[in-house]
């Protein structure tokens, strides 16, 4: 009895073990849908930036300076509400809160991206298109896509 106990044991050991394997896959399996969307999204938001950048230049004679701005804030707000209402599903949550802090993570996105571009095109000397491409990977998988995860469009709790 005491030997059967033993050999319970270890295959309810075996089965928790089981439960916690799939667990995590699954967790890992949601995180890599989650950072594909968002990874989307910012595709999306990027084609309206150039687009909205390139038609303004080229069809309304615009300063290529204004038009980057202006691409770049378009790109900017269709990156919001893809993120706010298809990536993280958070349209319920109070806008204002999250526009500010999204405005936050921009706003730094922006330095970290400017930092970078410095540091690889001027101080190592890669190519500039070669120097954004691989900054702007690096902030948006290693800030881009865990700020707007875990503080701009977390779900807040309710009040109690």
């Amino acid at each position: 009895q005491f030997l059967n106990r033993i050999g319970e044991g270890s295959r309810g050991q075996a089965r928790e073990d089981c439960v916690v394997a799939r667990l995590a896959w699954q967790m890992s399996t949601r995180a890599l849908r989650l950072l594909g969307r968002h990874q989307l999204a910012s595709l999306l938001a990027t084609a309206a930036d150039f687009s909205a950048m390139i038609a303004l230049v080229e069809l309304a004679r615009c300063s290529p300076v204004l038009a980057a701005a202006l691409g770049a804030t378009l790109g900017a707000v269709v990156n919001f509400v893809l993120n706010r209402r298809w990536v993280f599903a958070s349209a319920a949550e109070p806008l204002g809160g999250q526009a500010l802090r999204y405005a936050a993570v921009s706003a730094a996105s922006a330095a970290w991206n400017a930092l970078g571009e410095h540091t690889l095109f001027k101080v190592l000397g890669l190519h500039y298109v070669w120097a954004r491409v691989i900054v702007s990977v690096a902030i948006s998988l290693g800030w881009n896509f865990p700020m707007q995860r875990y503080w701009v469009f977390r779900p807040r709790r309710a009040s109690r």
